[in-house]
């Protein structure tokens, strides 16, 4: 993976969720994780798309997913998928009794219809 872009393998999560997600009571599909500053945002399969909005606004253009056993690496600009990377500071992902689509109780029960 190039240096290029900053991560900061020690900075964590910025919670367990998607942060804009949660500010509105939302719901997403998976969850992605800022390689720069942790912030925890939607994947583009979610209705709101925050990790991709997340990398536009503020030029962290690396995510990590932030799912249980998954450790690729994505770069917006470079259009590129990393099958692993740096390791990160903990927790890795989020919190292995949340539900995907999450978080419980707010996804709507025609979520299907909404993703993609």
């Amino acid at each position: 993976m190039s240096s290029e872009h900053p991560i900061d393998p020690t900075v964590p999560p910025s919670g367990t969720g998607c942060v804009e997600c949660d500010a509105v009571d939302g719901w997403w599909l998976h969850l992605r994780r800022c390689a720069a500053c942790g912030h925890i945002g939607c994947c583009d399969d979610s209705p709101a798309k925050h990790a991709t909005a997340h990398a536009k606004a503020s030029g962290h253009p690396v995510i990590r997913s932030f799912e249980p056993g998954e450790v690729w690496f994505w770069d917006y600009d470079k259009d590129q998928f990393y099958e692993s990377g740096p390791q990160l500071a903990p927790p890795e992902h989020h919190p292995v009794d949340q539900p995907v689509p999450g978080p419980a109780g707010r996804v709507p029960a025609d979520w299907q219809q909404h993703v993609g």
